[in-house]
Formats: C-alpha cells, sequence, structure tokens
C-alpha cells in the first residue's frame, strides 16, 4: 500500500493514543515539509494474541489502518498511506524505514497502553538502530509546530553533523535553536559548543547559547530549561561507540531526556551519512 517515492514519515501505531499523537505530529510535520505519511503496525505476538483474544482475523488490522490513514487524510489534506509486516517491533520498524526510503520516523512510546508494548527500551533500540531521525512522542500534543528547539551539547564528537542537523531542522522548521552545553571555558565540549554557534552564524541560525550551571544534574537542566522556554522539541545526538563498523550508543543524559516527564518531543539523531542523503 506504499508507492515508492521520497519524502516519506513513517509511524509505527498499535492504535494506542499516544501512537495517534505521534501520527498527528508526523502529519503537522509532512505538512510542512511536503511529505507523505505512512502507518505502520507491526504484527508479532502480541498482535496475534490480541486477535485471539477478541476472536477476530488479521485482516482486522488492515481495515484498522485502512480506516485511521482514510480518516487522517480526509482531516489533513496530507496524503496517508499503510502497511502492516509481521516481524519485531525492535527490528521491523528500521528495515521497514530502509525499504520505503523514510526520512523521518515518528515514535510513541508508553507502557501497556495498546495492543503492543510500546515501551521505553523498545523505544531505545529503535532510536539506536535507525539511520533515520527518530522523533520520540509521549501524550503530549504539540499544536504549534517547533518554533524553539533545545540542543544540549554533551561531548565533542560529531561536531560537524550535530550542526547540519541543527541548521537543516531550524531551516525547515523555521525553529530558534537553544545551544544549552555543559563544560568549562576551554574544554573540548565547550569548544565544540562554540564552533556550533559559529557555523550557525555562517548559515543564518535564530539561536541562543546558554551554560549550564556547573556540578548541575544535566539532563533536568536541560529539561528544566526546555519547559521555561516554552520549547517544542529536544534534539540529541546519539554517537557510534565502534569507528570501523558503526553501531551507536545513547549517552548517560539521552534516556532521561528522551523519556522526560514534562513529555517534550525528543529527536534522536545517529550521525551516519545516510542520514544527510535521504532527508536531501
Amino acid at each position: 500500500m506504499v508507492a515508492n517515492f521520497k519524502n516519506i514519515v513513517l509511524v509505527p501505531t498499535d492504535f494506542s493514543e499516544v501512537c495517534t499523537n505521534a501520527a498527528s505530529q508526523a502529519i503537522d510535520t509532512a505538512k510542512l515539509l511536503n511529505f507523505k505519511v505512512v502507518l505502520l503496525h507491526v504484527v508479532n505476538s502480541e498482535t496475534k494474541a490480541y486477535l485471539k483474544e477478541e476472536n477476530l482475523p488479521e485482516e482486522s488490522i488492515i481495515h484498522r489502518l485502512k480506516v485511521l490513514a482514510e480518516e487522517l487524510q480526509s482531516q489533513n489534506g496530507v496524503v496517508v498511506e499503510y502497511l502492516s509486516r509481521e516481524g519485531s517491533i525492535f527490528t521491523t520498524i528500521s528495515n521497514v524505514a530502509n525499504e520505503i526510503g523514510a526520512n523521518l520516523i515518528y515514535l510513541g512510546t508508553h507502557g501497556k497502553a495498546g495492543i503492543q508494548h510500546f515501551t521505553g527500551s523498545f523505544a531505545l533500540k529503535v532510536v539506536t538502530s535507525s539511520t533515520v531521525p527518530v522523533v520520540v512522542v509521549q501524550k503530549r500534543p504539540v499544536n504549534k509546530g517547533y518554533k524553539d528547539i533545545v540542543l544540549p551539547i554533551t561531548s565533542d564528537l560529531c561536531t560537524p553533523e550535530k550542526a547540519a542537523w541543527a541548521i537543516y531542522i531550524s531551516k525547515e522548521f523555521k525553529a530558534t535553536i537553544h545551544i544549552l552545553v555543559i563544560g568549562d571555558s576551554g574544554d573540548l565540549i565547550y569548544e565544540s559548543a562554540h564552533e556550533i554557534a559559529r557555523l550557525f552564524d555562517k548559515n543564518g541560525v535564530t539561536y541562543t547559547f546558554k551554560e549550564a550551571e556547573k556540578h548541575s544534574h544535566f539532563a533536568k537542566h536541560t529539561i528544566d530549561y526546555a519547559t521555561s522556554n516554552n520549547s517544542d522539541m529536544i534534539m540529541i545526538m546519539t554517537h557510534p561507540d565502534n569507528k570501523v563498523v558503526p553501531s551507536f550508543i545513547l549517552g548517560s543524559y539521552d534516556e532521561e531526556i528522551i523519556f522526560n516527564t514534562t513529555q517534550i518531543p525528543v529527536l534522536c539523531v545517529n550521525p551516519r551519512e545516510l542520514n544527510f542523503d535521504l532527508i536531501g
């Protein structure tokens, strides 16, 4: 049910409230960027148990996807397609994103509130395995787009990639980037943040620059800072843990930021060259 074209936002769904919120935010992004939205349901053991318990045929999942896609499309004027795929939610989402050439994944995360466990550990595995950016969404709606985005700098790794992604996001969303740095003058993290600021100046990005309080709990500081600024999104980048065969890890602050209790959406980017080919 998916045409072969570029500019796709992929939204995994188990038809829960939080996944519907992720689809709603994906729709807003698709409108802005002139993308299509593709809904995906991964048929796994939890889906099969649900169908058995409710005495429903597997085709009912396709019907439910079709109804949801048609509803979202008619209400928003954005093309919405759908597909289901049997497999594991830990690997199938990323595989499908690669297969259809998705540019972004919008991922709703919760406890046991739908057909499937879209839990924290699931979200983290999708984030670190994805070759495209993943926006992690909770129940909180975002109705005015992403106009203020906090960019915490916790490492000096991948500075050019961080800057490139932030520049791209800022221009596409017409957003102000709020750089928040942990570190002291002269250390590598501090210098990385200032290099990003210099690249922002060069590319006409609207931004602010703030140094975190020394010895503060940086994840909490980031969340509090984003909340006080009424920010719409926090942008983090994972880091390669092996330069020969890249895989990606989350820093000590990242998990707390991703599942922040304020429920601010978090854009997670793995700095792979493939990202730039897909997003461009």
